[in-house]
């Protein structure tokens, strides 16, 4: 479920902003609604939600949403500086695969309005954005943003770029695919099943230009901790993750969670899917979170780490942890203490 109330840098905004300026729209009525300040849309520190960009998105299409390819010309704008350290992460992987599972990991990082998810099959990757929570008024050109957005890293962490092999977007064609053919060097397929770049699966074990261990590891850890910040939940939300936080060593189940709150199990899943969430996702972040932690800074074995964060057995914890990070707890635990140690150059 899309958290349209978790907070990311401004730099998105003035992305948008800067599109609306040079077609003659005043920053203010680009902002107007979406409760921002033109001082916030340049100051790195400031902060806004997904939901205050969808109405400055709103804004710029009621303006030129009939300019074919909108989406794509703003996506050609997001460099991989745009995002931070997720951006820097992916810049310092070891190979194309490493990127792609750092990114997804981290993903709520990217300015991705929906799921991200790769597979690969027959010699191919294929890259699939899920647009379905999108709001359908946005949902063209945000889906255009993400796709391209993929392209330019892909051209920034290659010299040359990742060849498409097909590219398809489930909403209809626009009266001119220029935009789409010189971002992404193929013609696009409109109106198709899903939302999908597929690339030769070659590339993914291609060494990165700029690979560095203790780069990668060191902006990783700050998107980890970037992530545990901005999830730092209000609301009902925040009272439920406190709880399931106060003793690690028996995190509660929803009756136990609701009886605290004095509330019903079920107003319980009211009140958090009306803030954009619910136990189970509350429950799989705070795991997730803690099962970082007791992985990085203490000896606990895997059957420890998943006897104290309240799974019945290891072999559950393992296929969570695999989800989580794209690999098994002592895989992670591995590559954590290699990036600890220095290299002697």
């Amino acid at each position: 479920m899309f958290d349209w109330d978790l907070v990311r840098t401004t730099a998105s905004v003035h992305i948008l902003t800067q599109l609306a300026t040079e077609r003659g729209m005043r920053t203010s009525e680009c902002l107007a609604g979406a409760g921002l300040a033109a001082e916030a849309v340049i100051d790195s520190n400031a902060e806004v939600t997904a939901r205050q960009e969808v109405a400055v998105v709103r804004n710029l299409l009621a303006r030129f949403g009939n300019e074919p390819g909108l989406g794509v010309e703003a996506g050609s704008r997001y460099h991989i500086s745009v995002y931070g350290p997720w951006g820097l992460a992916l810049l310092a992987s070891r190979t194309l695969r490493d990127a792609v599972d750092i990114a997804l990991r981290h993903i709520e990082l990217a300015f991705a309005f929906g799921q991200l998810s790769f597979e690969e099959s027959a010699g191919e990757g294929f890259l699939r954005f899920d647009d379905g929570e999108v709001p359908e008024d946005v949902r063209a050109f945000l889906t255009e943003r993400v796709m391209t957005g993929i392209q330019m890293i892909g051209r920034e962490l290659f010299s040359m770029g990742v060849p498409l092999r097909r590219l398809s977007f489930r909403h209809p064609a626009p009266a001119d695919t220029a935009r789409y053919r010189e971002a992404f060097g193929i013609e696009p397929a409109f109106g198709a099943a899903r939302n999908e770049i597929v690339f030769d699966g070659a590339y993914l074990d291609v060494p990165l230009p700029r690979a560095n261990e203790w780069a990668r590891s060191a902006c990783e850890q700050m998107c980890r901790d970037l992530l545990t910040r901005r999830h730092a939940r209000t609301g009902v939300a925040g009272l439920v993750r406190d709880l399931l936080v106060r003793n690690p060593g028996e995190i509660p189940d929803q009756a136990a969670v609701a009886a605290e709150l004095f509330v019903s199990p079920r107003t319980l899943s009211r009140r958090l899917n009306e803030e954009g969430t619910s136990f189970r996702a509350l429950l799989d972040e705070v795991r997730q979170a803690l099962s970082e932690e007791l992985l990085d800074h203490t000896p606990m074995t895997t059957e420890q780490v998943a006897a104290r964060l309240g799974y019945a057995e290891a072999a559950s914890f393992i296929r969570a942890f695999r989800r989580w990070q794209g690999c098994p707890p002592q895989e992670y635990r591995a590559r954590g203490q290699r990036a600890r140690i220095p290299e002697l150059v």
